[in-house]
């Protein structure tokens, strides 16, 4: 087999694996759509904040040191101690959820029956409020991130590959942990979904508010529900990135490229938000493979665009999206 395909086999593999961290946050941004019929702007900054939070945790980090000490003229840092992850996880996650709560208290509840663009906008307005929340609180400064996730090349996966190829496949240890975790969120959310009263009811309020309302359905509960499950995998994907390449502020624009992996999901598809990212991180890493060179490379920053721009011409309901037909 020749040295180009191997390549190219290597390239499909870490594309899918990147597609894979892709997903993740496109799936926060599934749950929020199909429960407000919105898209989520502040979904990539809940997984910044979450990472943020869960390093101060690990870390014993007093939280507004800086602004406590600015005020006080104290000397206010760390605790002196050190959380397992797994308590420092869990913490988190109960942070999380207390966020959904005030966020359908102060937000949300006052915007029921708005129009969808006057709720994005709220969005906007939450992710930036976060943003500065966790500069306060954490400092801007890059962290690292660790939980005690495998990382590092497959070893097993590269010894079997190059007695089969002739040729190492390299895989990183993290990418597979992400790959099962995404299968996990995938299937239970699913099944939420679609087989739990509170999942019909989160299809009913992204429907129509008030005949939800109407009904008896508690709006202010399914929002609280899903902003806190959102909150869990926006948690789920910070430590997933945090762990790839450090906690730092630019992980927020990882909500830009969910952005096509949504399009070409659809934004109400919880398997479509991993369909999605597959084909973007396959693609985008086989385009800068064999085009990048003729092109001049840096592919990789547009072609997922382009590509989500042909199925918004020619399938705007993405792959597995619900097509909406409305009577004139």
């Amino acid at each position: 087999m020749s040295d180009q395909i191997l390549f190219a086999m290597e390239v499909t593999l870490n594309g899918l694996m990147a597609g894979v961290m892709y997903s993740l946050v496109a799936l926060g941004f599934v749950l929020i759509f199909k429960a407000s019929g919105i898209f989520n702007y502040a979904q990539g900054v809940l997984a910044l904040f979450a990472a943020l939070t869960l390093v101060g945790f690990q870390n014993g980090q007093v939280p507004f040191a800086h602004l406590i000490n600015a005020i006080f003229g104290t000397n206010l840092h760390h605790f002196g101690w050190h959380l397992p992850a797994v308590v420092a996880i869990i913490l988190t996650a109960a942070v999380m959820v207390l966020l959904a709560m005030i966020v359908e208290k102060f937000v949300l509840q006052h915007l029921v029956n708005q129009a969808p663009i006057i709720l994005f906008m709220a969005t906007i307005g939450l992710a930036y409020f976060l943003e500065g929340l966790g500069d306060i609180m954490w400092g801007a400064d890059i962290k690292k991130l660790d939980v005690g996730l495998p990382q590092g090349a497959n070893e097993a996966f590269e010894a079997v590959t190059d007695s089969v190829f002739g040729f190492g496949l390299y895989i990183d240890n993290l990418d597979i942990v992400a790959t099962v975790v995404a299968a996990l969120l995938v299937l239970s959310l699913t099944l939420f979904s679609q087989y739990t009263k509170y999942g019909r009811a989160l299809r009913a309020v992204a429907d129509d508010h008030q005949a939800a309302l109407s009904v008896g359905i508690s709006l202010r509960f399914i929002w609280v529900l899903v902003w806190s499950i959102a909150g869990i995998v926006a948690l789920v994907a910070g430590i997933m990135w945090g762990s790839k390449s450090g906690v730092q502020f630019s992980l927020s624009l990882i909500a830009l490229k969910a952005l096509p992996v949504l399009m070409l999901g659809g934004f109400t598809s919880i398997p479509g938000a991993i369909v999605g990212g597959l084909i973007i991180g396959m693609g985008e890493k086989l385009f800068e493979f064999f085009a990048g060179p003729l092109i001049g490379g840096a592919t990789e920053n547009w072609f997922a665009y382009v590509l989500a721009l042909l199925f918004l011409v020619f399938r705007p309901q993405g792959l597995f999206g619900e097509k909406i037909i409305e009577r004139v």
